[in-house]
């Protein structure tokens, strides 16, 4: 059963391929993105040398690795659920010897690969090249780094999961969908780091697990976090991907009670 996962991230990997120019393209608009966010935070600091604990190289830096490990962990795993209920496909899934949920984990791990090793990683070089980017010079801190990017992969899909599963008892979640983008992307700290929130919210957005999808990799990769405070970051990681779970299995568990197919 494990090599049949492993078949499904290497043939998500392979359907990617066939839309590969689409990411070179997107490799310039973040990068015009990310121009813009350097420029703005530019503008800001002036004469500042730290704002929140940033300095402006870790603010570049800060922004410029949030928004290109948004391409790796990105997926629409909960509008392929979404479809998937709505054309009636997903009773096919029900009746085939493998689990579901996995299925879709690994599919979404198959396209996150290909941003990988296509989308981030040149988009950092070419980024890296055109603004100044200050890399980690530790080994420890690219590996620490490298599992809590997985972590982040994960806590996304997992949000995306619960998101999808709402289809089973919501006949368009289209509307939630957009809420949920919206969400992580505010309150992941992609938009803006989470510690130049203002206190009220930022001590609402430590109890939720959008932080731990951008903010804590992005704080550790820019050194703003280091040592021990590094590893609860990591820690906190691990306890959303867990906690998680819980909410998942309950909502799948009802849902394959309720199947309500709109086609197929």
């Amino acid at each position: 059963m494990l090599s049949a996962y492993m078949d499904l991230i290497r043939i998500r990997f392979l359907m990617m391929l066939a839309y590969r120019v689409n990411y070179y393209s997107g490799i310039v608009i973040y990068a015009i993105n990310i121009g813009a966010y350097y420029f703005f935070w530019n503008a800001i600091y002036m004469d500042e040398e730290v704002i929140r604990g940033f300095t402006l190289a870790q603010m570049t830096t800060y922004v410029a690795v949030s928004w290109m490990a948004r391409a790796f962990y990105f997926n629409n795993l909960d509008r392929e659920i979404s479809n998937e209920i709505r054309d009636g496909s997903v009773a096919i899934q029900f009746i085939r010897p493998y689990v579901y949920l996995v299925v879709k984990m690994m599919q979404g791990f198959g396209e996150g690969l290909f941003r990988l090793l296509l989308f981030m990683v040149p988009g950092l070089v070419v980024v890296s090249l055109i603004f100044p980017i200050e890399f980690p010079s530790e080994p420890r801190t690219w590996l620490l780094y490298a599992l809590m990017l997985l972590l982040s992969f994960l806590i996304n899909s997992q949000i995306n999961i619960l998101t999808g599963l709402c289809a089973f008892f919501i006949e368009n979640i289209e509307g939630m969908m957009r809420m949920k983008r919206v969400l992580v992307d505010l309150f992941s700290g992609v938009v803006i780091p989470i510690a130049l929130f203002p206190g009220w919210l930022a001590a609402i957005v430590q109890w939720l697990p959008f932080q731990a999808i951008a903010y804590l990799p992005s704080s550790v990769f820019t050194g703003r976090t280091t040592g021990d405070a590094a590893l609860q970051a990591l820690m906190v990681q691990g306890i959303w991907f867990v906690v998680l779970i819980i909410p998942i299995w309950l909502l799948w568990r009802a849902a394959r009670h309720r199947l309500f197919v709109q086609g197929g």
